[in-house]
């Protein structure tokens, strides 16, 4: 059967794109192909390949990947903060900072921001979801947080998932403002989290590593803040100070190389998302919006 294209719609042009799939060839090998389950589980989701390929990311010769690939994926070099030249590794230019003008922040005091560029998924309600990437699978949250009584308490909130690609910008912010928690690691594996992976093993998201935080606001109450790594992220990197209170749009911290994604739960009943979140997530299709825009609003 003939692999189908991934598709999401892009706020920005109002319309419906095919996602260029940064490595796709190797990735439907990995997880379309029986034979590719024996690289995929001996080698490719565990820590050891991902920090490898980091390491590639930060050697002096990779610097030479930085000029094809503004080429080949159209990056917008008048958004970086340092001429593309600057950069001495592929790596610093991965997690490029861009100009504070490249992303403007939702100005509403009852905005609640993108916290990442990406692709965007919602669920308005954690347990009525039963369709989550696959026919028939809802989401584990008491997997995903390894904590029974916090997962009962979010159990009915709502869900942002944000999906980065390699070639976004990828530094993840604060999407609202509040006094944030240190990060908790939980160990996991480092599965895709690509759709071509997802759509085979939507529990991706729920078993890799990842780094849990807490914000305490006034209005939304606790905001569970989640960076979930991926193939090929060398590391996730915290740039906040815990206990010392952010604005929206404050920067959270980065991602060494690699695809990857961050997770935004909010208490059952403090938001309504956007329309268009809601509606293309409902037929099971992202939406493309930048880190910053409006990704809902308190109730």
């Amino acid at each position: 059967m003939p692999s189908q294209p991934i598709e999401y719609h892009n706020r920005l042009t109002g319309r419906l794109e095919t996602e260029q799939v940064y490595g796709e060839g190797f990735l439907r090998f990995v997880y379309e192909n029986p034979l590719g389950a024996l690289p995929l589980h001996t080698l490719v989701k565990r820590r050891l390949f991902s920090s490898w390929y980091g390491s590639r990311m930060d050697a002096s010769a990779s610097r030479e990947k930085v000029a094809p690939f503004i080429q080949q994926y159209g990056i917008n070099v008048g958004e970086l903060a340092d001429a593309p030249e600057s950069y001495q590794t592929f790596n610093e230019f991965f997690y490029r900072k861009l100009k504070p003008s490249a992303r403007p922040i939702a100005a509403g005091a009852d905005e609640v921001a993108f916290p990442a560029d990406g692709r965007h998924l919602v669920l308005p309600d954690i347990a009525a979801c039963d369709s989550f990437f696959v026919k028939g699978i809802r989401f584990d949250l008491a997997a995903l947080l390894q904590n029974s009584t916090l997962a009962e308490r979010f159990a009915h909130g709502s869900m942002l998932i944000s999906r980065l690609c390699p070639v976004d910008y990828h530094r993840f912010h604060f999407p609202f403002g509040g006094t944030p928690s240190a990060a908790k690691v939980v160990n996991g594996p480092f599965y895709s989290v690509s759709p071509i992976a997802l759509r085979r093993r939507p529990s991706i998201l729920w078993e890799n590593q990842r780094e849990i935080t807490t914000l305490h606001t006034e209005a939304l109450g606790e905001v569970l803040l989640l960076e979930i790594g991926a193939t090929c992220v060398g590391s996730i990197v915290q740039s906040f100070t815990p206990g010392q209170a952010v604005a929206k749009g404050d920067e959270k911290g980065y991602f060494r190389f690699g695809g990857s994604c961050c997770i935004t739960i909010f208490e059952p009943g403090c938001i309504r998302f956007s329309d268009d979140l809601v509606q293309h997530s409902a037929a099971g299709r992202e939406v493309y919006a930048k880190m910053g825009d409006v990704a809902a609003k308190a109730v």
